[in-house]
């Protein structure tokens, strides 16, 4: 740092103006003597190898896996190339072998890297890429051990690499957490989302902890804790991009806990959706609100709650105006009006199906036969109202007796079962 010039009393001034210029003499000539001195090192990695290990990075990236395989073997299987140069093509061959799927070709690429690189700096970013793949494998127990190898061996990294140690143990820890719940182990995997949550992770990190902690409780059958746990995560983050699962998650066990107004309430929140977040996440959104309503309409319809099954149905159909969807969730919201009794409406909705299948140019098999269904229902309503009118009619006498529900002539086609079709 240069600092500014002071001024001294006497001839001191001189004296040091006079060392100030030797000294900078000094380091001039020193720089350049250096700069004609030759380099005492030769570059770690050469160019030749540095334009294979790129493009086999750029044929993993592309998914041309065979390609890239061979431009990794070009490196491992020459003596003309550095041990640091194999390593990386080793590092680059185990990555290619995971994302193709290849999980044990990948896992022996990474052993035979620890193996012979026991004291490498990469070896804890090696270790938790080998506990990936092996829980891809479903080696859950061996996944988990790498894990914990990973914590371990970050121990002894220097102290410059204080930055990258904190990650790689964090990151370590969410897979601990991740396997114990693709083991099925959920009571373990709540009890590590919910350590993850004290961490100082980024508020994205923090939030799956807290959605995933919710997620085990429901899955680990603690019905009543999973409902706190979702409600809490549901108030912290409202904009995560988990909130529509966690809302179909929470509405499912309310319904499975029997309080229907709550998970009612749930539902209609899904499906209504905040406009700012089903736009960022528009297809996560529409998938969970889908998924949802259908799923709990179809749950009040078969427990005979048909009012509320309408209610939802509903509002499914307010969802996308896309034929192929809201044509089958109007059949169910014309069969629930015609449980309810509702019969004008029903008929109309019936009608709107025919009508709307019947203007499409090229209308699929499956719109066709639930028009030819809604068509039938039509005719069925008619007939049964006609019936009706005429036994009314028939024993419209001072006995008070209520005329019996006539059965369908025997030439009637068989009825479409009441049961909403699957969407």
């Amino acid at each position: 740092m240069i600092r500014p010039l002071q001024l001294l009393p006497g001839g001191r001034l001189l004296t040091v103006l006079f060392l100030a210029a030797v000294l900078l003499a000094r380091a001039r000539g020193a720089e350049a003597k250096a700069a004609h001195e030759e380099p005492t090192a030769p570059p770690a990695i050469s160019a030749e190898a540095r334009g294979l290990l790129k493009l086999g990075t750029n044929l993993t990236e592309r998914g041309d896996y065979p390609a890239a395989e061979i431009a990794y073997r070009q490196i491992l299987h020459s003596t003309a190339f550095t041990s640091v140069e194999q390593q990386e093509a080793l590092i680059g061959m185990g990555r290619t072998y995971r994302l193709q799927g290849a999980f044990t070709k990948a896992a022996a690429v990474y052993e035979k890297f620890l193996k012979e690189y026991p004291e490498d700096g990469r070896v804890p970013d090696v270790l938790l890429d080998l506990g990936r793949t092996l829980r891809a494998m479903g080696a859950y127990k061996m996944a988990i051990a790498r894990f914990y190898s990973v914590l371990n061996s970050t121990l002894k990294l220097p102290a410059d690499a204080f930055d990258h140690y904190q990650l790689l143990a964090k990151t370590a820890q969410f897979e601990i957490a991740e396997t114990h719940f693709e083991a099925g182990n959920y009571a373990e995997a709540g009890k590590f989302f919910s350590r993850l949550r004290l961490l100082d992770l980024a508020p994205v990190d923090r939030a799956r902890a807290h959605f995933k902690s919710a997620y085990s409780l429901q899955l680990a059958g603690d019905s009543e804790a999973a409902v706190t746990a979702l409600r809490a995560y549901l108030e912290q983050w409202p904009d995560d991009e988990n909130v529509p699962e966690a809302r179909f998650l929470l509405a499912t066990t309310l319904r499975k806990l029997g309080r229907t107004d709550e998970a009612l309430a749930e539902t209609f929140a899904l499906l209504r959706g905040e406009k700012n977040q089903s736009n960022a996440e528009p297809r996560r959104w529409i998938y969970w609100q889908r998924r949802t309503g259908n799923q709990l309409a179809n749950e009040f319809f078969h427990s005979g709650d048909t009012a509320n099954a309408l209610a939802i149905y509903q509002g499914l159909a307010a969802l996308s105006n896309d034929t192929a969807w809201q044509l089958p969730v109007l059949y169910q919201v014309a069969l629930c009006q015609e449980q309810l009794r509702s019969i004008d409406r029903a008929r109309e909705t019936y009608q709107n199906i025919v009508s709307t299948v019947a203007k499409l140019p090229n209308a699929s098999a499956e719109l066709n036969e639930l028009a030819k269904m809604a068509k039938w229902r039509i005719g069925n309503m008619e007939w049964h109202d006609q019936a009706d009118r005429k036994l009314t009619a028939a024993f419209s006498t001072t006995t008070g007796q209520t005329p019996p529900t006539p059965a369908p002539p025997h030439d009637a086609p068989a009825s479409p079962a009441a049961t909403p079709p699957t969407l």
